[in-house]
């Protein structure tokens, strides 16, 4: 029985750690499917709209939480109405698994 990437905790990442291949990248990005995964497989991209400034603050502050929480933090872009949140591990200079791991949990947040 696999367990669901929401139900783990992201690890501390040190470097000369791989990065994901590819292969184990689109794998993993199974579980995360409103998430965009980089041509090269580097990062992944989501986009959120919202209603009003104060709507996509709220879920900014909401992501800061979590992030906070799993010890893994995304770069934020926030505008009116929108989020733009892209995850990659800058230790390992690409993907690990933590990326996915914090994406699927930002996936269960209230929009």
């Amino acid at each position: 029985m696999s367990v669901h990437l929401s139900d783990k905790r992201c690890a501390p990442c040190e470097g000369g750690t791989p990065a994901l291949s590819r292969d184990e990248a689109r794998e993993l990005s199974t579980q995360t499917p409103h998430w965009e995964l980089s041509d090269h497989a580097t990062h992944i991209r989501r986009s959120f709209t919202f209603d009003d400034f104060r709507s996509a603050l709220a879920f900014v502050n909401a992501v800061g939480e979590l992030a906070e929480s799993e010890g893994h933090h995304p770069d934020i872009e926030l505008g009116w109405g929108r989020v733009e949140i892209t995850l990659t591990t800058h230790a390992v200079k690409g993907l690990s698994e933590n990326d996915f791991i914090l994406a699927s949990k930002i996936d269960t947040l209230p929009q």
